[in-house]
């Protein structure tokens, strides 16, 4: 089954650091770049952090810059994203994305991070 799977969200306290996994089927994980984005309620949605297929190359929301660790094991299937220092602002539904083909995106159910004290 051509799925993504994220897991890891959850409620912390601001400061706090979480770590979301996207597990990925059905395709050639390793060939594909994996992006994560959020949206917060009543907000559009941002892109949030970008990965090439060998994971040498990374792009990050200036939102996010210094904070955010976008990493992925192709051994696995599975792109990750390690969330420190967490601010209320990033709040939101975090969901990983890939294009399949030309014009064709999946992605994922999306995790919830919610960031209060």
């Amino acid at each position: 089954q051509v799925q993504l799977v994220e897991s890891g969200g959850g409620l912390v306290q601001p400061g706090g650091s979480l770590r979301l996994s996207c597990a990925a089927s059905g395709f050639t994980f390793s060939a594909k770049t994996m992006t994560w984005y959020r949206q917060a309620l009543g907000k559009e949605r941002e892109l949030v952090a970008t990965i090439t297929s060998t994971g040498d190359s990374t792009y990050y929301a200036d939102s996010v810059q210094g904070r955010f660790t976008i990493s992925r094991d192709n051994a696995k299937n599975t792109v990750y994203l390690q969330m420190n220092n967490l601010k209320p602002e990033d709040t939101a539904v975090y969901t990983c994305v890939t294009e399949l083909r030309q014009n064709v995106r999946l992605r994922g159910q999306g995790t919830q991070v919610t960031v209060s004290s």
